[in-house]
């Protein structure tokens, strides 16, 4: 009876060993069929069809691509720009996270390589359309009150990009971007102020309000804040202050804030703000 049954658990045992092994090698052959897929590939083909999968917007595929391109051609002169452009695809598949460590990777890699500018540059790109989801495409939102984290990433990218590339061909444009950033940043320091002041912390207000003054100079949100500054002076019974601040207010902005703050307000946008969704 003993030897039945040791007879049977071997049986059993080399069964299931034998269901792995093929379970292993179907695994196995599915590695070497996508293998085999690009068995014949030399990089100017694999290059071409990544491009082409890229251009018509499917990124998963175009990544895919580029990776195999890599790993297949790791070294060489065009090894650098395949990094790139595997940064630039997980941008367009809306995978911040991965199209940055790809910028880093690049960096840290190609140090010294003529396009590192791009690099950087992307970095910020990444962390300026961050914030976008998909209603902002297609509906009019303030972008001053969205969440200041990744504005202040793209701004600092864009900052560090000047600074170490003042030549470079993408300053013009990190330059412009920077300007809206800093409005943005500034304009919800502005946002808070009024948050602040609706529920009568007068102190907080101020505090957010001076921010803008002294942080934010040349800004169109600085008339807002002397105006959140004022108001909460007055509240705050501080009338020296509060004069200090209309005076200051009227010497600059005597014919009141040069940039209106809805400037391109359109129908959509009031539409926008009555139903409760922004402001």
């Amino acid at each position: 009876m003993r030897l039945i049954l040791i007879k049977f658990l071997f049986i059993c045992c080399l069964g299931l060993s034998l269901q792995g092994c093929e379970t292993l090698k179907s695994l196995g052959s599915g590695d070497s069929d996508t293998e085999d897929e690009y068995a014949d590939w030399n990089a100017e083909k694999f290059r071409g069809q990544a491009k082409t999968a890229l251009d018509a917007g499917n990124y998963d595929k175009a990544i895919k691509l580029y990776e195999a391109l890599e790993s297949r051609y790791p070294f060489g002169d065009e090894s650098a720009q395949t990094q790139l452009d595997i940064a630039y695809a997980y941008y367009k598949n809306s995978d911040p996270e991965a199209a940055i460590a790809a910028a880093d990777r690049f960096i840290k890699i190609n140090p010294r390589s003529s396009s590192v500018d791009y690099a950087y540059y992307l970095k910020g790109l990444v962390n300026y359309n961050r914030g976008i989801g998909f209603i902002d495409r297609f509906l009019p939102t303030d972008t001053s009150q969205r969440d200041p984290g990744t504005a202040r990433d793209a701004y600092d990218n864009f900052a560090e990009l000047t600074r170490r590339f003042p030549n470079s061909k993408y300053i013009a444009d990190a330059q412009q971007r920077m300007i809206e950033l800093k409005n943005n940043l500034a304009m919800y320091e502005v946002h808070v102020a009024r948050f602040y002041m609706k529920r009568k912390a007068y102190v907080a207000a101020i505090n957010r309000a001076s921010t803008v003054v002294d942080k934010y100079q040349r800004t169109p949100a600085v008339p807002y804040a002397l105006q959140i500054m004022q108001e909460a002076y007055t509240k705050l019974e501080l009338p020296d202050l509060a004069k200090d601040t209309t005076r200051v207010y009227e010497l600059n902005y005597p014919n009141g804030p040069p940039v209106p703050e809805h400037k391109d307000s359109t129908f959509s946008h009031k539409v926008w703000d009555f139903i409760g969704l922004e402001k």
